[in-house]
C-alpha cells in the first residue's frame, strides 16, 4: 500500500486537482463521522480521493493560469497529451482504468464509475446511501474551496454552460442534488453549513497520508 500523496506524485496529478480529490474526501470524513447510521468510511475515502483521477484529460489548461504554475502550460498540456495517449479521450473512462491499476476493489470501481452528474436523480430514489454521499460531497467543492451545494451548482453552470443538458434538465438534476442533500443530513449532527474550508483543513492534511 502507498500514501495517496505518493500516487499522485506518481500518475502527475496537477495540484489543484490533488486538492480538489483531497477536499472532496475530507468532506465525506466530516459528514462519516456525524452520522447515525453505519457507514463504511473506508470505501467512501478512497473513492472520494479517486474519483478525478483521469480529469485532466478534460480540463481546459488556460481557464485557470494559476493551476498551471509554476511548472507552465506547455508542461501539463504534455502530461495531458499522455493521459490521452495512454487512456483515451474519456476522463471517466480513464479514472476507472487508473482505479484497476491500483488494484481497488470492485466496490470502490463501481462506486466511481456511477459518480455522474447525469445519475444524480437515479442516486437520489435509490437506496445505496454511499453512492448518494459520494455523489454529494463531489458537489460541494470548487475549484478554489468548498462551497455549500447551491454556490458549486451555480459555478458549475457558468463553467459548464456549452454541455449538451438542457436547463431543465440541469434544474432538475439539481433538485436532486438538493433532496439527496436532505436525505443525508436528516442521520447527521451536523448541517450542510458545518462543513467549509475551515473545518476540513486538518483533515486533509491528514488525508495525504491515507494508504490505498
Amino acid at each position: 500500500m502507498r500514501k495517496i500523496k505518493d500516487i499522485y506524485e506518481e500518475y502527475k496529478i496537477m495540484p489543484n486537482l490533488q486538492l480538489h480529490q483531497l477536499r472532496v474526501a475530507a468532506v465525506a470524513k466530516q459528514i462519516c463521522e456525524s452520522l447515525s447510521l453505519d457507514i463504511d468510511k473506508d470505501i467512501v475515502i478512497r473513492v472520494c480521493l479517486l474519483h478525478d483521477m483521469g480529469n485532466i484529460i478534460k480540463s481546459k489548461l488556460d481557464y485557470f493560469p494559476e493551476f498551471v504554475q509554476p511548472e507552465g502550460i506547455e508542461y501539463w498540456q504534455n502530461v495531458k497529451d499522455g493521459f490521452i495517449e495512454k487512456y483515451g479521450n474519456d476522463e471517466h473512462e480513464a479514472t476507472i482504468k487508473i482505479i484497476k491499476e491500483l488494484n481497488q476493489s470492485s466496490e470502490v470501481i463501481n462506486y466511481a464509475g456511477e459518480n455522474r452528474f447525469p445519475y444524480m436523480c437515479k442516486h437520489k430514489e435509490g437506496e445505496n446511501f454511499i453512492q448518494k454521499l459520494i455523489h454529494y460531497v463531489d458537489g460541494r467543492v470548487g475549484p478554489h474551496g468548498v462551497l455549500s451545494f447551491n454556490e458549486r451548482m451555480n459555478d458549475a453552470n457558468k463553467r459548464y454552460k456549452t454541455t449538451s443538458f438542457h436547463e431543465e434538465e440541469r434544474d432538475r438534476l439539481i433538485n436532486c442534488g438538493r433532496e439527496i442533500e436532505k436525505q443525508i443530513f436528516s442521520h447527521s449532527n451536523i448541517k450542510p453549513e458545518d462543513i467549509n474550508d475551515e473545518s476540513v483543513a486538518e483533515i486533509i492534511e491528514e488525508l495525504k497520508n491515507f494508504e490505498i
